[in-house]
């Protein structure tokens, strides 16, 4: 009596991603790009510089007995929006494609190159820098007065250099995150429970990853 041949079974191939690093994670980099972006727009909330002037100098609206205090958004007052647009810039990437993500590096390269620039210009010259207060408080310009400096200008200069190597880091962390478009939703459509079962093998999503496929109409869980 024969025994029946074994059928062979077809070979799956495994579509596993490579583990994405902590550093690439989408939410990981995004939070860590919209984080200096503060850092440096609250720094320009803050005293800057302090200006030294003749108490017979100030005017009444100056009633500090420390000195003329200069906010960091009066001393570099391009350093407040370069901060806006950096953290416009960072959550944009969330969403973006990969051309867009290109674009979106470029942007966030140059906001904090002015940031840093405007900072340094800040630390080399901090009498230049508060003329523009100084004259407002005594109706004097050119005033040649003695200017002492916080460290938040210094703060500046490091979280717009960090934000700098963040935006650096976003083209390459791209190749982990996930992107589809409406031909990939119906290709995904229409090969059923395979699609699904690629998911599952894709490995954790993140929160970032799940909000964009619920904006897409799909159950992340």
């Amino acid at each position: 009596m024969s025994t029946p041949e074994a059928i062979p079974q077809p070979t799956v191939k495994s579509t596993r991603r490579p583990a994405v690093p902590g550093w690439a994670r989408k939410s990981t980099l995004v939070l860590a790009i919209a984080a200096l972006a503060m850092a440096v727009f609250g720094t320009t909330t803050q005293t800057w510089l302090t200006v030294h002037l003749d108490p017979t100098q100030l005017g009444a609206a100056v009633t500090s007995q420390d000195g003329l205090q200069v906010q960091g958004s009066k001393a570099a007052t391009t350093v407040t929006a370069l901060a806006l647009v950096a953290l416009a810039g960072g959550l944009a990437a969330s969403i973006a494609g990969r051309i867009a993500r290109w674009v979106i590096t470029a942007i966030i390269l140059l906001a904090a190159a002015g940031i840093v620039g405007a900072a340094a210009v800040v630390l080399a010259d901090p009498l230049a820098a508060a003329q523009g207060s100084i004259a407002a408080a005594t109706g004097i310009s050119g005033s040649s007065v003695k200017v002492d400096v916080t460290a938040f200008p210094v703060l500046a200069v490091v979280a717009g250099s960090l934000l700098g190597l963040g935006a650096l880091a976003i083209v390459p962390a791209g190749r982990y995150w996930k992107s589809r478009t409406k031909y990939d939703a119906a290709a995904g459509a229409a090969t059923g429970s395979g699609t699904a079962g690629d998911v599952a093998q894709a490995g954790p999503a993140d929160e970032i990853d799940s909000w964009d496929r619920l904006s897409r109409g799909d159950d992340p869980t």
